[in-house]
């Protein structure tokens, strides 16, 4: 006669086999998006930064730059040059929100019922990561959209707008799973919230978002060169222009834009492989008693 320890295990051995990885990553998926459409508030405020960075950098900026940046862009204005670099930033800014969602969940004690659940811990951050790039993907289709309006043309028309999308997802998935980390790490919302942004705003100047890489300090094009901002910005501007624009790796084994596009691409792959690694590993070793 089993205990009812024994039956315990037993049973929640039977749902976990019920389970299967697919049908968790659609639960979470679901999940994650009510949970947005419930506050759209976070939607709103990380969309109108990066809107209110392209307007006013565009305005205020636009001709002191402009001048910079037709020097190494003959006949690229201001506006088509920065688009892309606030579509990256709208990942980055998103991204930051995904370790406060996980934060509320710990708080609330939703993130100590999933992980007694039988649900796989894999499949619960891959279906709350395709919920947040998501939700990316359509805040840079409105600021691709808003771009245009300002005056800013896409040279590789619907398409290119694709790939700027597809680059931008891309690019944040590695600060969505660091900001997963820095959530399981410290448990608290005020210091995810402080860890993310200390590096956002850094990572962001310190690259080639706002000004060509060649008119800044040294120093700057030194930072640039590990940042991975620059790798995503490069990336889409490459895609938007339909130009090789990288200027911190000497790649001439494509043709035009992909000497960009490819080594950019592989260094954001890389990188959310190494963060993705870490965001579920983290994940997998919680248990229900450190987030009491």
């Amino acid at each position: 006669m089993s205990t009812p320890t024994e039956s315990g295990t037993a049973d929640r051995e039977v749902a976990r086999s019920a389970n299967t990885f697919v049908g968790d990553v659609w639960v979470n998926f679901k999940r994650w998006n009510l949970k947005a459409v419930r506050n759209p508030f976070v939607l709103v405020v990380s969309l109108a930064q990066p809107f209110i960075f392209l307007v006013l950098f565009t305005e205020v900026f636009g001709n002191v730059a402009g001048g910079a940046v037709s020097q190494g862009l003959p006949g690229i204005d201001y506006t088509t040059f920065l688009v892309p670099a606030i579509a990256i930033q709208v990942a980055l800014a998103s991204a930051v929100t995904s370790g406060i969602g996980l934060v509320n969940d710990i708080e609330n004690g939703m993130f100590e019922k999933v992980l007694v659940s039988p649900m796989n811990r894999t499949a619960v951050f891959v279906g709350k990561t395709l919920a947040e790039v998501f939700r990316i993907a359509l805040q840079i289709a409105i600021i691709l959209g808003l771009g245009v309006l300002l005056g800013a043309e896409i040279t590789t028309g619907v398409i290119g707008a694709v790939g700027i999308m597809a680059v931008g997802i891309l690019f944040s998935f590695w600060f969505i799973a660091f900001s997963n980390m820095l959530a399981v790490l410290t448990r608290d919302q005020e210091s995810t919230i402080i860890g993310a942004n200390l590096l956002q705003f850094p990572l962001l100047f310190l690259s080639s978002a706002f000004l060509p890489l060649e008119v800044l300090p040294n120093w700057i094009q030194l930072f640039a060169r590990i940042n991975p901002v620059t790798y995503g910005v490069d990336a889409a501007r490459a895609i938007m222009l339909d130009e090789d624009v990288m200027t911190v790796l000497e790649v001439t084994a494509f043709d035009g834009a992909l000497n960009t596009i490819v080594p950019a691409v592989a260094v954001l792959a890389g990188l959310g492989l190494v963060f993705g690694a870490g965001a579920v590993y983290l994940l997998s070793r919680a248990s229900s008693s450190d987030v009491r």
